[in-house]
This record gives structure tokens, C-alpha cells and sequence, in this order.
């Protein structure tokens, strides 16, 4: 027996066994076990249990690639939601400066008396004339704000809260001062609580937008009738009536104000700035006539 040979057949060698058949035929049991019991011979590959937990491997630098798109998604989203927080701030910063305007320009016509003298030296003509200066301004505003400069949208802005507030001078005559200051107040605290509504609330009122509009239409007729036929207690239902229909308008301006920023956002913050203009004019002329209705409604007469 060689070096290396193992004793076979208690102790004895057998030369067949060191034969090429032999070898060959042993090598080739030895793989037919090892494919039974689930190896490859070559691979060496482990098979899984069945429903045992994967493993996948990732490079090392492919989850902080991830994570950092994630981030910069992330801090997007919120520029953007800052940048909407902000345009829409603006738009009732604007709006509040018209206001302010309006009661500036209306309490220094009544002091001086600038409204009354204007209507005794220009009578009716004078008053109509008024009344289709702000109405003109008030449609070229709304047609023309995407094509002019925004400094110019918002002079005409101004410049129409003060004819608001020349021709709401004749309030003054009519009202005493603690029903306007009353009526005033009612009005902030009921135009803050519907804006804050419209932006929270899940219900899309800007579907409502063609029922308001033919609600102000009839609004408008009736009032006209009113002007020539007087019948008791039909005033304080149109007044009624009235309050309801622009307290639904507000709702409706507070969505339009973040739907239009929204829809002119991408066309850079000019263009952001004229559309704000618009919709603090649309809410403006909410403001107004809310107060006009509640002032009808509640307000003591001198």
C-alpha cells in the first residue's frame, strides 16, 4: 500500500477499487447525492426555504441618492405651499388697504362735505357719471389685469376704493356713526369667519359659480324694482336675501383667489401680482356690499 491509500476491505487492498471505472462511477454517485440534497456541484447554491424572507443588495450609495430626492422633493413642496401662503396674504393685505382707503376717503367727504357739495352742483348727472367711472374701472380691471403692469392694476385699485368711499359718504346722512362702526365690525368678524371657511372646508364652491351669478342678476333686478315701486317689508328681504347671496360669494372668492394663484404661478411673480390685484377686487366688492346689507339690515336711521 502507497502513501495515501486507505486500507480497504478490513484492512486488505484491492487494487479494483483504484480502477478509472470505478472512480468515474463513484464521482458520479457522489453528484447524483449532492443534487438530491439541493447543491450544485459548480454553484454551490443554497435553496431557501419556501415564505423566508428575501435579501436584496443595494449599492451604498443608492439609499442616500433616495433619501436625497426625497429631501429635495420634500423642501420643494414646501417653497411652493410658502410661496401660495404668501400670494394669498397679499391678496388680503390688498384687499384691506381698499377697505381702509374706502372709509378714509367717505369719512373726509362727510367732514368736509365734498359729497354733498359735489351732488348740489352736478345733481343726478353728476351721481350717474360717478357711478359709470367705477363700474368702467371695475370691468377694465377685470379684463385687462393680465396685460398691464401691476403697479398700474393696482392704482386703478386704489383709485376705485376711493370713488367706493366718495360715494358711500352719503352713508353718513343717513346712518347714525355707532350703527356704521356696528355694522362694520359685524361685517370684518362675518368676512373673516366665511374666508376662513372657504379655505379650510373640503366642499368645492367653485361649482356654485354660474347659481351665484344668476342669483346676483336677480338681485340686481330687484333692487331696480324697488327704486320705483315700494312695498313694506319687501326692502329687508331683498336685504336678506342679499347678505346670503355675497356671503356665498366670499366662499366662492377665497377658493377662486387660491385656484387663479395657483393657475398663474408658473408664469412668474408679475404676473402673480396682477392676478392678485383681481381677486382682492373681487373680495373688496364682498366686503362692500356685505356691509351695505347688514348696515340695511341693523343699522338705526338719524
Amino acid at each position: 500500500m502507497t502513501f495515501g491509500q486507505q486500507p480497504r476491505n478490513n484492512g486488505q487492498y484491492n487494487p479494483q477499487y483504484n480502477t478509472p471505472d470505478y472512480n468515474a462511477a463513484q464521482q458520479a454517485g457522489y453528484g447524483q447525492q449532492y443534487a438530491q440534497a439541493g447543491y450544485e456541484q459548480q454553484n454551490y447554491r443554497y435553496a431557501q426555504p419556501q415564505g423566508a424572507p428575501t435579501y436584496q443588495y443595494a449599492p451604498q450609495g443608492a439609499a442616500g441618492a433616495g433619501a436625497g430626492a426625497a429631501a429635495i422633493n420634500t423642501t420643494m413642496t414646501y417653497n411652493y405651499e410658502q410661496a401660495r401662503r404668501v400670494s394669498v396674504t397679499k391678496v388680503y393685505g390688498e384687499m384691506t388697504i381698499g377697505v381702509i382707503v374706502t372709509a378714509i376717503v367717505a369719512f373726509i367727504g362727510q367732514m368736509t362735505g365734498a359729497y354733498y357739495t359735489f351732488l348740489a352742483s352736478t345733481g343726478a348727472i353728476g351721481l350717474i357719471a360717478l357711478c359709470v367711472v367705477q363700474v368702467g374701472l371695475a370691468v377694465v380691471l377685470g379684463a385687462r389685469v393680465t396685460k398691464m403692469k401691476s403697479g398700474t392694476a393696482r392704482v386703478m385699485f386704489y383709485v376705485y376704493a376711493a370713488l367706493m368711499g366718495f360715494t358711500l359718504s352719503s352713508i353718513f346722512m343717513v346712518y347714525s356713526l355707532g350703527s356704521i362702526v356696528t355694522a362694520l365690525g359685524i361685517t370684518a368678524a362675518f368676512f373673516f369667519a366665511l374666508t376662513m371657511f372657504g379655505m379650510t372646508t373640503k366642499f368645492d364652491m367653485l361649482k356654485a359659480g354660474p347659481i351665484l351669478m344668476i342669483g346676483l342678476i336677480v338681485l340686481i333686478i330687484s333692487q331696480l324694482v324697488l327704486m320705483f315701486l315700494h312695498v313694506d317689508g319687501m326692502t329687508q328681504i331683498v336685504c336678506a336675501l342679499g347678505l346670503i347671496l355675497f356671503a356665498g360669494m366670499t366662499i366662492y372668492d377665497a377658493q377662486s383667489t387660491r385656484a387663479l394663484l395657483n393657475q398663474y404661478e408658473a408664469q412668474g411673480p408679475e404676473m402673480v401680482k396682477r392676478v392678485s390685484i383681481l381677486c382682492a377686487l373681487n373680495l373688496y366688492l364682498d366686503f362692500v356690499n356685505m356691509f351695505l346689507y347688514i348696515l340695511q339690515l341693523l343699522g338705526n336711521r338719524d
